[in-house]
């Protein structure tokens, strides 16, 4: 069996309790060369727990003889890293958003298809064994479908890590800090336009953090029953930022898709929940945090004959979806499978994100001349 030669970029959350401990994992199919992250406390703490090579810059892990790595860097960062990682002849593995505009996303595309190389973009859930069983039990069709609603409460992962051995750096350099987060603001606003402080952070966070992994489902559910883009015609962004809502009509008003997400931060509860209304059915999925591995997503469907109403319950199995990304980022890089994230989904993501962002702005600067 062909064995992929990988870095990983960044040593932050997602990297320690997920994507490093995975690929370790999967040593038959990856052979984990070195990580980078400009964090001497975390780079210490790799070295000490899982005796990998180390690097404080993703310039000097690119200079290796790798096949592919991946990337769990900052997302301002994703961009300029997946460009170079191709230039250098890498297969990519970035976690979401890929970028945050579609321009960029772009470039990457062109990129790949000039480097002839798979980028895939970290949307696990379209992995998890029950999300891949909804799409095969849809119990409507495109033209009996009625409403999808989206409701995410999420306190972020502190509640859900507490038992992960991680070590965090705090130490990276300020000067690297302040330039990735000047490189946040200039590509977030070369995205959505001119925005205040509430807007940008609703916009990184809310909705690039966190209801991008719900469009990218959703967008599978929807591409699964024929169902075509629709038409913003609302969205808000609240709480400072830690809010994000957005609404879509599709099939020319047959149909609502009403998406929102709150972090509610100092609450250790999470709840996630898609589900699709049809004429005489409901279909319905409720993730657990995607910090708690194995613990399955609960599917069910409701149907009713007259009176005789059914719930029924499906489990397709245990199997965790950050393991499962991974085994199909190596089989399309070995073996040419089809990539079922590529970069054109993350652009038809961001695409909607963006659009509700600036929905959001021209809403607000409507209410702000009106109070005038």
């Amino acid at each position: 069996m062909a064995i992929l030669r990988v870095g990983v970029i960044s040593a932050g959350t997602i990297a320690q309790v997920e994507h490093i401990p995975n690929l370790l994992h999967l040593r038959d199919k990856f052979d984990l060369a070195a990580v980078a992250d400009p964090s001497p406390t975390a780079r210490a703490f790799i070295e000490t727990r899982y005796g990998l090579k180390t690097y404080a810059a993703a310039e000097h892990l690119l200079q290796l003889p790798l096949d592919a790595v991946v990337i769990c860097s900052p997302d301002p960062l994703h961009h300029e890293q997946t460009l170079a990682a191709l230039a250098a002849g890498m297969h990519v593995f970035c976690e979401k958003p890929l970028c945050y505009s579609a321009a960029e996303i772009d470039q990457i595309i062109a990129a790949r298809n000039s480097a002839r190389r798979v980028v895939q973009v970290g949307y696990m859930k379209r992995f998890d064994p029950n999300y891949e069983a909804a799409l095969a039990q849809m119990p409507g069709s495109a033209s009996t479908l009625r409403y999808v609603s989206v409701e995410v409460n999420d306190p972020d992962a502190w509640p859900f890590i507490a038992h992960y051995t991680t070590s965090l750096g705090k130490d990276v350099p300020s000067n690297l800090i302040a330039a990735t987060r000047a490189k946040q603001a200039q590509q977030i606003r070369a995205a959505i336009g001119d925005a205040d402080d509430v807007a940008v952070r609703g916009f990184a966070t809310a909705y690039c953090s966190s209801l991008v992994h719900d469009v990218n489902a959703v967008h599978g559910f929807l591409d699964a029953l024929g169902v075509p883009d629709g038409d913003i015609v609302g969205a808000t962004i609240f709480a400072k930022g830690d809010g994000g809502q957005g609404t879509v009509s599709l099939l020319g008003g047959q149909a609502l898709w009403n998406m929102c997400h709150l972090t509610v931060p100092s609450l250790a509860d999470y709840k996630e929940r898609i589900a699709l209304y049809f004429d005489d059915s409901v279909l319905e999925l409720e993730f657990p945090s995607p910090w708690l591995n194995h613990q399955p997503t609960r599917l069910l469907t409701r149907t009713s004959e007259g009176h005789v109403w059914r719930r029924t319950e499906i489990r397709a199995g245990f199997e965790g979806a950050f393991v499962r990304e991974l085994t199909a980022f190596w089989d399309a890089c070995i073996n040419e499978a089809p990539s079922r994230n590529p970069p054109e989904h993350a652009r038809r993501d961001q695409a909607l994100l963006c659009g509700l962002a600036r929905r959001h702005i021209e809403t607000r600067k409507a209410q702000l001349c009106a109070q005038r």
